[in-house]
């Protein structure tokens, strides 16, 4: 019983270091890590650990199969958990950049986004005429009412019958301009009242024929393609026509789905959002669209995120096997050395120390493994998916950021520490006596 409930101690306790461990910045990190140097610097039983842990480590070349399986195994993790990781990184970071802080977004009231939204004119026309909005040098107002439909194109590289859909968004001139972020960089704009398109560069890269000069299908009729565009962010992965054509198409009639507002500046925004509330005609929700964007990227980073901890987790728990199976077989190889060192006076704490180091080390020396080939295979690394909020693909780039390795470290740690606790308390416990025998 009284072992069980020793067991059951250590159970308890180590998982309560790892629920803190896994909060911890890396300042915390690099203070436990200098003293932890400077107890086994200055004290009895730190010279003794580091001397024991020397020895281990001088040892490793004579187990160096057994040893890479710990490498091996903790570097798989960490390279899956951050790549799957910098998924969802790169995902919500292009929408993040999609919005700012100067420019509001209307809908209809309790429309969770644009594909849900119906705006009627006369709400499109009370809107534009909200104060707060800025205005061009001709004093109209910069307010862009926008249409936001579902289209049906040829992927690349598949068959005919092989479709995506994309994201068509009906715009009028004032789009450009409260979106400057949005340049032609190929062909030309579309030209009002034409079924043309400009098709983001993204966009361009999932599916076929959209090459200026080419036409493609979009409903029951021929667009051409005039140009395409970039953005750097979420518009990259739509395509835009005239709004009223595309109504016309659509038979959406004059509703729109949304009107994108330039702020006078970013301190106009509750005195507009105020504007319209009050408005007894209107039943709309304002938000800016840094705002906007920063949600819809909540919900399917979120799922992106859980994807991922739960595959590391099963990875983990097999590197974490591997490296226990690996660190039980060298405290029992070890077991004369470490009994000798017992009974030249050697306490238990250095040993444990000394086994959890080396098992620590092998893990780290994976972790760096893993999230360098993590970044040097997927950081940049184009993908796309179709975003919440929407109705089309959203083309984004993996982002392994020094957050995301910092945490695949981490894991590493982790998966090290758990491995190497349990040999290492075998280890400390193991009488003199017994440990002869072994050998």
């Amino acid at each position: 019983m009284k072992k069980f409930l020793i067991n059951l101690s250590l159970l308890v306790a180590l998982a309560v270091a790892l629920a803190i461990w896994v909060k911890l910045p890396w300042p915390a990190v690099l203070a436990l890590a200098v003293l932890g140097a400077l107890w086994m610097a200055f004290t009895r039983h730190g010279r003794q650990a580091a001397s024991v842990t020397g020895v281990g480590i001088s040892t490793l070349r004579q187990r160096l199969g057994s040893s890479a399986v710990i490498v091996i195994g903790i570097a798989g993790v960490v390279g899956v958990l951050v790549a799957l990781l910098a998924m969802g990184e790169g995902y919500s970071e292009t929408l993040r950049k999609t919005g700012n802080a100067d420019t509001a977004i209307v809908m209809r009231g309790a429309s969770a986004s644009e594909v849900m939204s119906v705006l009627d004119h006369d709400s499109i026309v009370q809107v534009v005429q909200t104060p707060g909005i800025a205005r061009d040098a001709k004093g109209q107002p910069l307010a862009s009412p926008e249409l936001v439909v579902a289209a049906n194109l040829p992927l690349k590289g598949g068959s005919a019958d092989d479709e995506g859909s994309v994201q068509l968004r009906g715009v009028g001139d004032e789009a450009w301009a409260v979106r400057p972020q949005v340049k032609i960089v190929e062909g030309r704009k579309f030209n009002p009242g034409m079924r043309e398109l400009d098709v983001g560069k993204g966009a361009a890269q999932q599916f076929a024929g959209l090459v200026p000069g080419q036409q493609v299908r979009l409903g029951s009729q021929q667009w051409t393609v005039a140009g395409v565009f970039a953005s750097g962010d979420a518009m990259d992965s739509e395509v835009w026509g005239d709004a009223n054509v595309v109504a016309d198409t659509y038979r959406r009639g004059s509703s729109r789905a949304s009107v994108v507002a330039k702020l006078a500046n970013p301190q106009a925004f509750d005195a507009f959002k105020a504007s319209l509330a009050a408005n007894p005609q209107l039943k709309v929700d304002t938000d800016t669209t840094l705002d906007y964007y920063a949600k819809q990227s909540e919900g399917m980073t979120k799922v992106i995120r859980i994807m991922g901890i739960t595959v590391g987790l099963i990875m983990a728990i097999g590197a974490m096997f591997g490296a226990l199976n690996t660190m039980f077989a060298a405290v029992a190889a070890r077991a004369r050395e470490i009994a000798t060192l017992r009974a030249i006076g050697f306490r238990g704490l250095p040993v444990v120390v000394a086994v959890m180091l080396e098992t620590m080390l092998l893990a780290l020396l994976g972790g760096v493994i893993g999230g360098a080939l993590a970044w040097l295979v997927f950081n940049g690394y184009g993908a796309s998916t179709l975003a919440a909020g929407t109705v089309g693909k959203l083309s984004f780039e993996l982002a392994v950021t020094p957050a995301l390795l910092w945490t695949g470290l981490k894991w590493a740690l982790a998966i090290g520490f758990v491995g190497g606790l349990f040999p290492a308390v075998r280890a400390a416990r193991l009488p003199v006596t017994t440990a002869l025998r072994e050998l």
